[in-house]
């Protein structure tokens, strides 16, 4: 069972909606101005459109400003779909019979952009989903389809209202839940990143939720050798979810 999360996203101008179609991101409608003069972006948002099986609707330009949230929209608006989420029991019983299976979750990752850039990690290495929870976390926006680079329409992405009972509900489906954090004694090398895991991952902000960081099995953070500070949580995640797929591929060999 999947659920659908939010209202429909409007995306206003000429290149908001430019890079939503070429991210991928599933429009609903695309609205243009009749009175919008035709050039190269208007041209390349119709064809894309085609593309896509969207033909653009031809409106006034007074219905664009109604509908506009900015009011600098251009002459241009479309109409993403809202994101349907998928649900915890469904990656469960997908992934219950696998001895490897990687979860990353976001606790309170707020950044589009490094949701999405985490997702296409996730896509990359093999994971079975993304877990987030409802409140103080990033939503599936524009910017989030733009970094994920279509990941999130191949990742299921589970949203959760209390991130430590979905925790706990996995480690009963026998998942060992590491969370990455720089106060950790345990490097990437010498934890145990490998089997049935969930990575947990905090903001770069605030770091883990105490209660989440109570929850996990055990901590685990990156080695470093110079001097600048930690990377951000997606260069983090990267990192982490490839010394799992490291050991899976020497263990498969």
């Amino acid at each position: 069972m999947s659920s659908t999360t939010g209202s429909s996203v409007r995306i206003e101008g000429k290149n908001a909606v430019l890079e939503a179609l070429r991210a991928g991101v599933p429009l609903e409608r695309i609205l243009v101005a009749d009175s919008a003069r035709a050039d190269r972006a208007h041209e390349e948002i119709l064809r894309l459109g085609r593309a896509a099986g969207l033909r653009a609707e031809m409106v006034s330009r007074r219905e664009l400003d109604r509908m506009s949230e900015r009011g600098a929209h251009q002459g241009v608006i479309a109409v993403a779909r809202p994101f349907v989420h998928a649900a915890l029991e469904a990656v469960l019983s997908a992934s219950s019979d696998a001895p490897w299976s990687l979860i990353i979750a976001l606790d309170h990752v707020t950044d589009p952009g490094n949701l999405g850039a985490v997702a296409r990690t996730a896509e990359v290495v093999g994971a079975d989903a993304l877990l987030v929870p409802s409140r103080r976390s990033a939503a599936v926006t524009p910017a989030a389809w733009k970094a994920a680079a279509g990941a999130l329409a191949h990742v299921p992405l589970v949203k959760e209202t209390n991130l430590v009972r979905a925790l706990e509900r996995l480690k009963s489906h026998g998942y060992w839940v590491a969370g990455a954090t720089e106060q950790a004694e345990q490097t990437a090398w010498d934890a145990p990143l490998e089997g049935r895991l969930v990575l947990v991952m905090g903001s770069e902000g605030e770091g883990l939720a105490r209660l989440t960081k109570d929850t996990c099995d055990f901590l685990v953070r990156l080695p470093q050798a110079g001097r600048v500070g930690s990377l951000n949580v997606a260069q983090a995640t990267t990192a982490l979810a490839y010394e799992w797929l490291r050991r899976r591929q020497g263990a498969e060999r």
